[in-house]
């Protein structure tokens, strides 16, 4: 039997429509929240930044008063989360902000209070989840993923960026 014979005998009046629709208008769930832009006004108000030579995952910019605005992707559960840290002239976390959250579930990461844990950290403090970090109930894997990734680029400025 053709294609052609194969594709007319398809019983198409059995299909639902709506069903369709459905699939095709299944809902996206990833926001943006901020730009690059308007992240490092959050986390540096009014200072200028100056793009320095990063990693091949971290994008990197020097304050004018010796501080960093690190950009960084991790996995969430099954997406990306872009997120971007502040570290002081002195090393410590001045502030940590998510930028773009793509799950269907575990935005809670989002609140200034689970951010807020991150704020005074050096390279040398323990970073770990559930210990020093509290988790979130449905947001585990996102929690976990972004404390690793912030504990990376301490470490990261710990090698490279400190003087």
């Amino acid at each position: 039997m053709s294609i052609l014979k194969k594709f007319k005998a398809f019983p198409f009046h059995l299909v639902s429509v709506p069903g369709i629709v459905m699939i095709v208008a299944t809902p996206g769930f990833a926001t943006v929240y901020l730009t690059i832009e308007q992240a490092q006004q959050v986390i540096f108000p009014g200072q200028n930044l100056t793009p320095i030579e990063g990693t091949l995952k971290q994008k990197i910019w020097r304050t004018e008063d010796g501080g960093f605005f690190i950009l960084d992707k991790v996995i969430g559960k099954h997406e990306l989360i872009t997120y971007a840290l502040g570290i002081n002239p002195d090393g410590s976390i001045r502030q940590i902000e998510i930028m773009d959250y793509r799950e269907a579930y575990g935005y809670e990461i989002r609140q200034k209070r689970w951010r807020r844990q991150f704020v005074g950290k050096t390279a040398t403090a323990s970073l770990n989840l559930n210990e020093d970090i509290v988790n979130i109930s449905g947001a585990t894997l996102s929690c976990r993923h972004v404390t690793e990734g912030v504990k990376g680029i301490m470490n990261l400025y710990e090698r490279m960026l400190k003087k």
